[in-house]
C-alpha cells in the first residue's frame, strides 16, 4: 500500500472531491453558477478552446472517439503482457492499473464539471428573455401551432432546392451552412448579449450514418468545445441541429432551452432555409403536444400543412423508421436519459418537450 501511495499521480484522485464540491456549490449558489462561472470563467475558457479546435476542418472529438477503442485495446494488451512477464509483481501491477483507471476517471470528471457540468445549474434563459412562463390553455397551444404552420408553409415555398422526390434539399454545403448558423447567433446576440462571443463553427460528423444508429442528431463535446452535427439526416433538420448544438457551446446546456435558442437564432437569419428548419423544429414539438391534448384540433392543423411540408415530414419519418427499436438506439436512449437526469434535467428525455412553455410565452409576447 505504501508503494501505491508513493505514486505521484495518486493526487489526481483529489479531483473527484473537488468536482463534487464545485457541483454542490453550483447547486446551492446561483450567484456562483451564473455570475462567476457561466458569465466569466466558462465564457473565457470556451472561446479559447473553441477558437483553437475551430481551426481544424474536421471534428477533433470524433477523431478522439475513433481512436479510443484502439488506445484502450493497446493498454489492455500491454497490461496482460506485463502481468504475464512479471509474475512476481502482479499485485503491484494490478494496483497500479486500477489506480490509473481511477485517475483517468477523476480527470474526466473534473474536466466535464469545469467545462460544462456547472452550466446545468445556471439561470434559465427565460430570465434573459424576460418571457412569462405559465400554464397555457389548449386554445393557446392551437393558436401557436396554427401560427407556426403558416410560417412553415410560407418559408417552404421560398426554398428552391429539392431532390428527385420533391423533398427539401439544402442549396449550400456544410461549410456555408455553418457560417450562416454563426451569423444567426451574431444577429440574436444583439437582442441577447449573453449569446455573443467568438466560437468555432459546427462540425459535420464523418460517420454520420453510424451516428443515426444511436438516433442522435448532434452532440456538443465540452472537452474539445465542438458542436458536432449528424449530416446524414434529412436536410431540413440539419440547420436547426447546428443551431441547437451552438446553444450548448454558448453555455446553455438544457435541451429544452437549446431547442428554443435554435428557433430564435434561426428566425434571426436572413436565409429562408435556416428559418424553415427552425420553424419545423418548433412546429413538430408544438404539433406533437397538441396531438396529445386534442387529436381533433391537431388534425385541423395537419390539414393546413402544404404538400411540400408534408412531403418533408414523411421523408423524415421514413428515414428514422429504419433505426427504431434497434439494440443500439435503445441503449443510446437509455444512456442519454440517464445523463440528462444526472445533470439536473429530472424529466430525462422528456425534457425536450419543455421548449413548448418558452414557445407559448414568446407567442403571447408577440401578440401584444
Amino acid at each position: 500500500m505504501k508503494k501505491i501511495l508513493a505514486y505521484k499521480r495518486i493526487y489526481l484522485l483529489g479531483l473527484i472531491p473537488i468536482s463534487l464540491l464545485l457541483t454542490f456549490v453550483a447547486k446551492e449558489s446561483n450567484y456562483f453558477a451564473e455570475q462567476i462561472y457561466a458569465k466569466h470563467i466558462y465564457k473565457l475558457i470556451s472561446q479559447i478552446i473553441s477558437s483553437i479546435t475551430g481551426l481544424l476542418p474536421f471534428s477533433l472529438a470524433e477523431l478522439l472517439i475513433m481512436a479510443l477503442p484502439i488506445a484502450t485495446l493497446t493498454i489492455i494488451v500491454r497490461f496482460i503482457i506485463q502481468m504475464s512477464m512479471e509474475k512476481d509483481k502482479r499485485v503491484e501491477i494490478l494496483y497500479k492499473g486500477f489506480l490509473n483507471v481511477l485517475c483517468t476517471g477523476s480527470i474526466i470528471m473534473f474536466l466535464f464539471t469545469t467545462l460544462a457540468g456547472i452550466n446545468y445549474y445556471r439561470d434559465p434563459f427565460a430570465i434573459y428573455s424576460n418571457l412569462e412562463i405559465r400554464d397555457s390553455s389548449v386554445n393557446e397551444l392551437f393558436a401557436l401551432t396554427e401560427n407556426l404552420t403558416v410560417e412553415a408553409n410560407e418559408l417552404r415555398a421560398q426554398t428552391t432546392q429539392t431532390d428527385d422526390k420533391g423533398v427539401f434539399k439544402l442549396s449550400m454545403n456544410n461549410t456555408e451552412l455553418a457560417k450562416l448558423a454563426d451569423q444567426a447567433y451574431s444577429a440574436l446576440a444583439k437582442d441577447y448579449p449573453i449569446l455573443g462571443g467568438y466560437y468555432g463553427a459546427p462540425k459535420p460528423i464523418l460517420l454520420s450514418k453510424a451516428m443515426s444508429l444511436t438516433e442522435i442528431t448532434g452532440v456538443f463535446m465540452p472537452f474539445t468545445m465542438e458542436a458536432n452535427v449528424n449530416v446524414d439526416v434529412p436536410d431540413y433538420s440539419i440547420p436547426a441541429t447546428m443551431l441547437h448544438e451552438l446553444a450548448h457551446l454558448r453555455g446553455f446546456m438544457r435541451e429544452d432551452e437549446a431547442n428554443f435558442l435554435s428557433y430564435l437564432a434561426g428566425m434571426k437569419s436572413e436565409n429562408a432555409e435556416l428559418r424553415y428548419s427552425s420553424t419545423m423544429l418548433a412546429l413538430i414539438i408544438s404539433g406533437n403536444a397538441l396531438y396529445e391534448q386534442d387529436t381533433d384540433l391537431y388534425f385541423q392543423i395537419r390539414d393546413m400543412y402544404s404538400e411540400d411540408v408534408l412531403r418533408d415530414i414523411r421523408a423524415n419519418s421514413e428515414y428514422w423508421q429504419q433505426y427504431e427499436d434497434t439494440v443500439i438506439s435503445t441503449v443510446s436512449n437509455k444512456i442519454n436519459d440517464t445523463y440528462l437526469k444526472a445533470n439536473a434535467q429530472t424529466d430525462g428525455v422528456k425534457s425536450y418537450g419543455r421548449m413548448l412553455d418558452l414557445l407559448l410565452a414568446k407567442y403571447r409576447e408577440d401578440q401584444k
